[in-house]
């Protein structure tokens, strides 16, 4: 189990956008709770996933940020740390993941 739960703070802002900020580790332990959350998710949200307050991502989690790509009109990851950029990068995820450049994480 993992040692930091992960948290999952949804907010819908207004009609077609959400705002999911996580907190704690998403890895192989949690990231069924992002899986879940993604089933809220209609096909016409623009959805703010906010990965400032995420210490570690692992390949399940990356695997829980596709799903809610796919149950979402658009996503775009914010607070994205430097390790986490390298994975999306090496996998080619970067390129499919609408990644906020200007947002770094020291803004969260």
């Amino acid at each position: 189990m993992s040692d930091q739960l992960l948290t999952i703070e949804a907010t819908r802002l207004d009609a077609g956008h959400v705002r999911l900020r996580l907190t704690g580790d998403l890895d192989y332990d949690t990231s069924p709770e992002l899986t879940a959350a993604a089933a809220d998710l209609r096909g016409d949200d623009e959805v703010l996933i906010d990965l400032a307050g995420v210490s570690i991502c692992d390949s399940s989690g990356l695997s829980a940020l596709l799903v809610v790509q796919r149950r979402a009109r658009v996503i775009h990851l914010t607070g994205v740390s430097p390790q986490l950029q390298r994975m999306l990068d090496r996998t080619g995820l970067a390129e499919l993941l609408a990644v906020d450049q200007d947002d770094l994480r020291a803004t969260g």
